[in-house]
């Protein structure tokens, strides 16, 4: 079996690696090619370019990239045509990943899934029909998902989330965390600024001016930073004026351990809007999310949105307790202020958190293996 595969961000490629391992345990023969990062490549995946020059969010934020992911786009789909593949498998970043099933599907008949289902209940509904024009299967993460995929004429399968199949930090691993970086037994508040690098220069000075604003009345409270490998250079250099004395995680150098150990040490986060709020909630860690895109846009997206909440959390638990601090409300008081009051009432967000994992998938097959599965099952209704 011959699989084509293609992520184009740090989350994508968790996804990447956890189907690939899937398809491995059921199909032993299967061969990948494609564009990934370290944990496909850990699969077997040689990555045809750097993964990183995907990772981009935004409107505005694509276009200085336009012409070079146009050539790209072009170069992974004329790859894809030459292997002939079985299966070209997707997995998010639609603006690169869905051009390239449309050139691919102009000129053969390969199938196509794309992991991760567009958000359509959050905005631009239309988006899924244009979908279906090239996609044929659909693997969704969120349990309501589906019904909205398969009216626009795709297949689609909740496969669950990965969140739930990762391992959280043992009272042993949180304690050796604490001994190794000096943090005794201070209370840690986790910041996350984001994994791309337009995230984190456009977040991160937002998040330390709130920081200011709530850390004097916090003295004791220790800030730790969890950062992306590719980005990690960028948030030590950028978090350094912080108070709080920012410990900064580089998982180059510290590893996962340390990562998953931070997040059940820590008594409150501030957060990027993303998959990050799973990551926290799996954890029990109770959060407030912050988020901004440049001023143009912000106010496309402002008149594009469905939904009152951008926060995976609140959504999947049909709940709003995450209080969310976004666009215009990005703003250092606003932030400071909500930190503030969840500190003061820390079990408020217990419930939900729990109601969320339950709804993706906790205790039952792990979610890769579930996609693997869904692949091949749809790959035999051919």
């Amino acid at each position: 079996m011959r699989v084509f595969v293609i992520a184009g961000e740090p989350s994508g490629d968790r996804l990447g690696g956890a189907l690939m391992a899937g398809l491995r345990q059921l199909v032993p023969d299967v061969t990948f090619a494609g564009i990934g990062g370290a944990q496909m490549q850990a699969q077997g995946l040689v990555s045809r370019f750097d993964m990183d020059e995907l990772s981009i969010m935004g409107l505005v934020e694509v276009a200085p990239k336009y012409f070079h992911l146009k050539r790209r786009i072009a170069e992974t789909a004329q790859a894809v045509l030459a292997a002939k593949p079985d299966v070209l498998i997707t997995i998010d970043s639609p603006d690169f990943c869905l051009r390239v099933a449309k050139r691919v599907k102009a000129s053969s008949a390969i199938r196509t899934v794309h992991y991760v289902a567009p958000t359509v209940w959050a905005w631009r509904p239309g988006r899924a029909v244009k979908m279906a024009r090239v996609i044929d299967h659909v693997l969704a993460l969120l349990p309501f998902e589906p019904p909205l995929m398969q009216a626009a004429g795709m297949e689609c399968d909740f496969v669950g989330h990965p969140v739930v199949a990762e391992p959280q930090a043992t009272e042993a691993e949180i304690a050796t965390f604490r001994a190794k970086h000096d943090l005794g037994v201070a209370p840690i508040l986790l910041v996350l600024p984001g994994s791309r690098r337009g995230e984190i220069t456009r977040l991160a000075p937002i998040f330390g001016k709130a920081l200011a604003r709530f850390q004097p009345r916090h003295p004791d409270m220790r800030v730790v930073v969890p950062a992306a490998g590719p980005v990690a250079d960028l948030v030590r250099e950028t978090v350094a004026e912080w108070p709080g004395n920012p410990l900064v995680l580089d998982p180059d150098l510290t590893g996962p351990v340390d990562k998953s150990a931070a997040f059940g040490a820590a008594k409150l986060a501030l957060a990027a809007s993303g998959t990050v709020s799973l990551e926290l909630a799996a954890a029990g860690t109770p959060m407030v999310i912050a988020y901004d895109f440049n001023w143009l846009s912000r106010q496309v997206l402002k008149r594009m949105m469905l939904t009152d909440t951008a926060t995976l959390v609140n959504l999947v638990s049909d709940t709003r307790v995450v209080p969310e601090c976004l666009g215009p409300d990005c703003r250092p008081d606003l932030i400071a202020a909500r930190l503030s009051g969840v500190l003061a009432a820390p079990d408020h967000q217990a419930q939900a958190m729990a109601l969320t994992m339950q709804r993706l998938g906790q205790g039952a097959e792990a979610p890769g293996l579930r996609a693997a599965r869904a692949v091949l099952t749809g790959m035999s209704r051919v």
